[in-house]
């Protein structure tokens, strides 16, 4: 897909966040230092007196943001997603979670594709955490288009959110089209398959449909569901793929411990079992490189993908 279009999420995030604080007079956007990197400096420079740099103080940045919603606004918080998710996990849960405060987590430079920052700075976790979080709804975006469409429907509700952003450039799979049929908790199908169901979130949807063409030259039909709501899942699309196809295989950029694979497991063990493998990071710290060596170093390539539904089809 190398003649493919690639924008980075985070990208996609800085343009949303100016075009909504012009709608949204309410909109308040936070920073812990990075705004750079998380492109809500964008934001900073269009609309001062609604932005709010806490600095290199995380915790402070989730629980000022809690504040400033329940006085009425609707906050969107960022930082790295090892920051969010690792270092302010506490303050998100108690300060966010148990108010149901109207704070949007716009977490950045997620997943193993950060790179040369590495093993400190990637976090396989995050969607884990947040998922266990009671109300929390969890998104993953896989590229550009979608991200702007379920940012402006996290914001468009009230309650807490946390949305999984990339560093790195991904190709664009939808047209401003198709993403207006997106919705929160439920699965968009991208291609039609009988054999086997390939569920896939964030930057490795792309991977999934390369995998889906790969495999359809040797004569296997695949599913692909591009899952980008984690919670609330969508059981139903996890249900009829599971009873049509017959088996399932899990392709994400974050531990398979926790994540995507196991909220898909836990759908099917309890409605209709089948063959399962997972595609994922393997319960393993990360390292610094280049993303995509570090993708294929760890096993979370198209390549890996084809590999799993092979063996989850013996």
């Amino acid at each position: 897909m190398a003649d493919v279009k690639k924008i980075a999420t985070r990208e996609a995030y800085g343009e949303f966040l100016v075009e909504e604080g012009a709608k949204r007079p309410n909109l308040v956007v936070m920073d812990a230092d990075l705004s750079g990197s998380t492109k809500t400096k964008n934001f900073a420079k269009a609309y001062p007196e609604r932005f709010v740099n806490c600095g290199i103080s995380e915790q402070d940045l989730y629980a000022e943001a809690t504040g400033i919603a329940l006085s009425g606004h609707v906050v969107c918080a960022s930082t790295f997603a090892m920051f969010a998710a690792g270092r302010a996990y506490e303050i998100i849960r108690n300060s966010i979670g148990y108010t149901g405060a109207n704070v949007k987590i716009c977490a950045t430079h997620a997943g193993i594709t950060v790179g040369e920052d590495g093993a400190s700075h990637q976090t396989f976790e995050d969607l884990s955490l947040m998922r266990e979080i009671p109300g929390m709804t969890v998104l993953c975006p896989a590229d550009a288009v979608s991200a702007r469409k379920l940012l402006e429907a996290a914001v468009d509700f009230d309650g807490p959110a946390y949305i999984r952003l990339g560093r790195s450039g991904v190709p664009v799979l939808y047209s401003d089209e198709q993403a207006e049929k997106i919705q929160i908790g439920k699965a968009t199908q991208l291609r039609e398959g009988s054999d086997v169901t390939v569920i896939a979130t964030g930057i490795l949807v792309a991977d999934a449909m390369a995998a889906a063409e790969t495999l359809a030259e040797e004569g296997i039909s695949a599913r692909v569901l591009d899952m980008h709501t984690i919670k609330p899942i969508d059981a139903e699309a996890i249900i009829k793929a599971a009873q049509e196809t017959g088996a399932i295989v899990t392709a994400e950029e974050h531990s398979v411990i926790g994540g995507l694979g196991s909220a898909v497991a836990e759908v099917v063990v309890q409605n209709a079992p089948c063959r399962i493998e997972m595609v994922g990071q393997k319960d393993t710290f990360g390292e610094s490189g280049k993303p995509a060596e570090l993708l294929e170093k760890y096993g979370m390539t198209a390549s890996d993908i084809v590999d799993a539904v092979k063996k989850v089809l013996k």
